[in-house]
């Protein structure tokens, strides 16, 4: 049996209470919201394991909610929405968000997403260093903490977990269906705009030229790769 709590945010209450219903009956305990200003103040209240968030609710919306969230927590947040472009879905791994499902959905496409949502790059073990340190930026992997310049620099969950992936493996092209399969999971593989959506955040979170990038390089039509050496941005 499931013991995580998922918190449902959706302004339709036939899909807040289909929701509830699955889920519990699966052994998760829910809690609901229907805007993001009640999410937020149930999550000050409540803790939550994973959320399932709507982006078209009335009041602040799904985007700047997840933004909110995003400020001081790194639980899993799976969007659920209706629309289908890769502008939204580029929007919402902006705002943070871990996942990316189109209503209407299947119940256990929810369920395998939920299930790969809440696993972290774990599965990788300790391999790797616990600090990298290089040129001003360090990255301290036990503390999930990254400094540029001196300077505190705040990555989403997924952000981190691909960055140690990489730094885990470096100077050596890691292909984008192996980056998706660790990072999200076993059923992931096709999403290559959500690799793109975060390299780039990433870049302009630890490159001190993102255009330019020393770290993180693209690998034409293979996947990405962390150097640890001098040589060219690619």
């Amino acid at each position: 049996m499931n013991t995580a709590t998922i918190l449902v945010v959706d302004d339709e209450p036939q899909l807040r209470r289909a929701m509830k219903a699955t889920l519990t009956d699966l052994g998760y305990s829910v809690m609901e919201a229907k805007t993001g200003e009640e999410a937020l103040e149930v999550l000050r209240r409540d803790p939550a394991d994973l959320i399932l968030l709507d982006l078209n609710m009335p009041g602040i919306g799904g985007l700047e909610t997840c933004r909110a969230i995003r400020e001081n927590s790194e639980l899993p947040i799976i969007v659920l929405s209706v629309r289908n472009t890769e502008r939204d879905k580029v929007d919402a791994l902006d705002a943070g968000a871990d996942d990316y499902v189109t209503k209407p959905f299947g119940i256990q496409e929810l369920l395998a997403r939920i299930r790969a949502a809440m696993r972290r790059i774990s599965s990788a073990g300790d391999a790797g260093p616990h600090v990298f340190t290089h040129d001003g930026l360090e990255i301290d992997f036990d503390a999930r903490r990254v400094t540029r310049g001196g300077h505190s620099v705040r990555l989403t969950p997924k952000e981190f977990d691909l960055l140690k992936f990489l730094v885990d493996h470096p100077n050596r092209p890691i292909p984008h269906r192996k980056l998706l399969q660790t990072v999200w999971g076993p059923d992931y593989g096709d999403e290559v705009e959500y690799l793109r959506v975060v390299i780039n955040q990433l870049r302009k979170k630890i490159e001190a030229v993102p255009s330019q990038p020393r770290y993180l390089l693209t690998e034409p039509w293979v996947g990405y790769r962390f150097a640890t050496s001098e040589e060219k941005p690619g």
